[in-house]
């Protein structure tokens, strides 16, 4: 399985979204992301193993705390894949443009 395909799995349950969204704004304890998902603290800490496996998120001690954040790494990938086919998107562009914005369709 690819990193991309890793993230994109992570990222296709929507409480594991909304963990991430949450973690975008800055550190927080699993506690605070219970709090603010509403789900139970085992399927939290599932979550995050789930979004640390793909990469996406990372976790520090602190105390007696675990402290989880966004990995700045971990979207490359997915951000590559994505980037792929905008790349893809942007040479069938330019090409219609060379042509004087003709498509094969406009031409029959």
């Amino acid at each position: 399985m690819t990193d991309a395909t890793r993230v994109l799995n992570a990222l296709g349950a929507p409480t594991r979204r909304a963990v991430l969204e949450l973690l975008h704004g800055g550190e927080r304890t699993v506690r605070e992301i219970t709090d603010a998902v509403e789900v139970s603290q085992p399927a939290v800490s599932q979550h995050l193993k789930v979004l640390a496996g793909a990469g996406l998120v990372r976790s520090r001690a602190s105390g007696a705390r675990r402290l989880y954040r966004v990995d700045p790494d971990g979207l490359g990938e997915l951000r590559a894949w994505v980037d792929a086919f905008w790349d893809d998107a942007l040479a069938e562009f330019a090409a219609y443009v060379d042509q004087g914005g003709d498509t094969d369709e406009e031409k029959r």
